[in-house]
């Protein structure tokens, strides 16, 4: 899908900007990168009808993940 380097991390997906400022603010550590798998509807860029609650993940050093936050997908702008 989309892919970029932001700083250290990298992003993948359809990733709120204001989680992208959030991660370069607090500068984690642990996590190489973060994503949002699948393309949910609701997304960023993928609004529309039938929005769903989606999970941006976080993918830290030691190979794990965790979820980075929850979001309510947006209905059509």
């Amino acid at each position: 899908c989309h892919t970029a380097v932001v700083g250290n991390y990298w992003v993948e997906g359809h990733v709120p900007a204001d989680l992208v400022k959030k991660l370069m603010t607090e500068k984690p550590t642990d996590i190489e990168g973060i994503s949002v798998p699948g393309m949910p509807m609701g997304s960023p860029g993928m609004e529309g009808p039938n929005p769903q609650t989606y999970d941006v993940v976080a993918y830290q050093s030691d190979g794990e993940t965790r979820v980075y936050a929850t979001r309510e997908g947006r209905s059509e702008p």
